[in-house]
């Protein structure tokens, strides 16, 4: 339902920290021209531990006017408390959002039944398409593929963010899933070879600073054409890498703002990125030819 190269977008701010408003409409318009595929809002790029709710909502809400029905708007809506998660994806639906995006729950370290439940409640009580969101590296939760097996038996959940960094975990999701729950890639670096094997795309950080070039990229590879899809791959490896230095999203906003596109401000317990990772940063977005 939802594919190519979907950015996980940034939430801008401004110098006194709030967001930045007027820079969030130039991103999106950057991201249309650019030709990303689908905006993520309010992940985990966007910062989603510190908005307060309704910061959160908001910033959906605007972005779903900004884009104007021209690419699908993705909410980020999940949280460790199933209550909350119905709360926000309610939200998200109201604001006119085309789909949800709903992390595992993170730190109560549900079991699989657990995750089962959470999901399949979600699900049943709010009929937009909802794409699952696995990332075991930040939750210390992973959702097995014999979960994902069962919850793709329910008709509005539509797709699954692998981020687990293993493209074998992938593999079996797509051959497991296949007609049932599309595959996306969570992981930038194997964004190129999970859509070969059958992926149906990544939900990307590189995306925010390398839009036009992984739209390019990952259409090869649902396109079928390896060839082409891994040399473009190869010019944004340094992005994937550097990306990811420090906590995300600290470097991709650093690098967004030497685009001329927003402050470079972020939210506390995360700080700008460390002047020792500037020129790391700067020569990767040279070698995708950004700058």
């Amino acid at each position: 339902m939802f594919r190519g190269s979907m950015v996980a977008l940034v939430t801008p701010m401004a110098p006194d920290g709030s967001v930045d408003f007027s820079a969030l409409q130039k991103l999106v318009e950057f991201h249309i021209t650019q030709g990303t595929d689908a905006i993520v809002s309010v992940g985990t790029t966007g910062e989603s531990a510190t908005l307060t709710p309704e910061e959160h909502i908001d910033v959906v809400a605007k972005t779903v006017q900004w884009v104007a029905r021209r690419i699908p708007v993705i909410a980020g809506t999940g949280a460790n408390s199933t209550s909350e998660a119905l709360d926000l994806t309610r939200a998200a639906q109201a604001a006119g959002a085309d789909a949800c995006l709903l992390v595992t729950p993170y730190y109560n370290k549900p079991p699989q039944e657990g995750l089962y439940q959470h999901f399949r409640t979600i699900a049943e009580a709010i009929p937009i398409p909802q794409i699952l969101y696995n990332v075991p590296g930040r939750t210390a939760c992973d959702m097995l593929p014999e979960t994902v097996d069962r919850l793709a038996d329910i008709p509005n959940i539509v797709g699954i963010k692998e981020a687990s960094a293993s493209l074998q975990r992938n593999r079996v999701l797509i051959q497991r899933c296949a007609g049932r729950l599309d595959v996306l890639s969570g992981d930038d670096a194997l964004g190129c070879e999970t859509t070969l094997a059958g992926g149906k795309g990544v939900i990307s950080v590189t995306a925010n600073v390398a839009p036009a070039l992984m739209h390019e990229m990952i259409g090869a590879a649902l396109g079928g054409d390896h060839e082409r899809a891994r040399e473009l791959d190869a010019r944004l490896h340094g992005l994937h890498a550097s990306l990811f230095i420090e906590a995300n999203p600290i470097p991709v906003k650093w690098a967004v703002a030497r685009l001329g596109l927003m402050g470079e401000t972020i939210r506390l317990p995360l700080v700008p990125l460390s002047t020792q990772y500037h020129q790391q940063v700067l020569d990767a977005m040279q070698q995708a030819q950004v700058l």
